[in-house]
């Protein structure tokens, strides 16, 4: 098995992050790595696909940084434990994008996320950022279906 050294994590603080984050504390204890955290603000105008005065987006935009860091905070807090290296970052633009130039630009050697799970018409309406993500990284990708089942693409 390749040597893992750096793990990427993008989260949505959604339900099952935590059950995720287990699967990435336990890579990093096993092969001593660090973890990049990753949170992606969503585009306020890609989302909406229509354009929003410039006033209220940045006040938008200014609220959604500060709460992203303030979740991320929180997360951390919560589920990290003392010696493990990490660091966090947050981003702005579509996630499966930013998840990917994330993972080049740290040079990660697995990025590892959760799936929703969505069928049917969400997942017609939303996509899967971790379909995208296992379709394009340039690095293994493990995503964890909240549930607790695990599947690996190299």
């Amino acid at each position: 098995m390749k040597d893992i050294k750096k793990i990427l994590f993008p989260t949505d603080f959604s339900e099952g992050s935590d059950e995720v984050f287990s699967y990435v504390l336990a890579l990093a204890k096993k092969f001593n790595a660090s973890i990049d955290i990753l949170h992606v603000i969503h585009e306020f105008a890609d989302i909406t696909g229509f354009y929003v005065p410039h006033i209220s987006y940045d006040v938008l935009e200014k609220e959604m940084e500060e709460a992203a860091f303030k979740n991320m905070k929180r997360f951390c807090d919560k589920n990290i434990d003392s010696g493990i290296n990490y660091t966090i970052h947050t981003k702005k633009g579509a996630p499966f994008v930013e998840i990917i130039k994330t993972a080049r630009e740290k040079m990660s050697d697995i990025i590892i996320m959760g799936t929703h799970g969505r069928t049917g018409i969400d997942h017609v309406l939303f996509g899967s950022t971790a379909e995208k993500v296992v379709r394009k990284s340039p690095v293994a990708v493990l995503t964890v279906r909240c549930g607790g089942k695990a599947f690996v693409m190299p």
